[in-house]
């Protein structure tokens, strides 16, 4: 289960530093891929085959499984961590998710998201009103 709140520099040729507690679930490889809200996701391979399975079962005539699936896996990289627990993030997907220098790492249950600072910050302060945040989840059974 991937939890927290991290920071870490992205160096000049994309490099990420992976929380260390995030690394053994990867450790042997993991998926990168666009995200929901913004952001990127690293993904376990386990959490890769389900979530790929999961869009295999949904109907190809609904428009909005499609433009799922097209937004996910055309912006899917496989990758691996390097000696250092690095991951290399493509120049094109630093530039759609506003990465330069600082990331925000964080866990979301079954994997790993990357924010820019500045849209984690501002997603995270639309959330900080109770009744906003109540509104945001209700419905949801908890």
């Amino acid at each position: 289960m991937f939890t927290g709140e991290y920071r870490h520099s992205v160096d000049d040729k994309g490099r990420l530093a992976v929380p260390a507690k995030f690394r053994a679930p990867i450790a042997v490889g993991a998926y990168l891929s666009r995200w929901i809200d913004g952001c990127l996701a690293i993904h376990t391979q386990a959490g890769w085959a389900d979530l790929v399975a999961k869009v295999a079962g949904l109907p190809i005539t609904d428009a909005g499984s499609r433009l799922f699936g097209r937004q996910v896996f055309a912006g899917a990289i496989e990758v691996e961590l390097d000696k250092q627990g690095r991951l290399l993030i493509p120049a094109y997907l630093r530039q759609e998710v506003g990465l330069e220098g600082e990331a925000v790492v964080i866990g979301a249950r079954d994997r790993a998201e990357i924010w820019s600072p500045k849209r984690w910050s501002e997603y995270r302060r639309a959330m900080d009103d109770p009744d906003a945040f109540a509104k945001a989840i209700q419905g949801i059974g908890i």
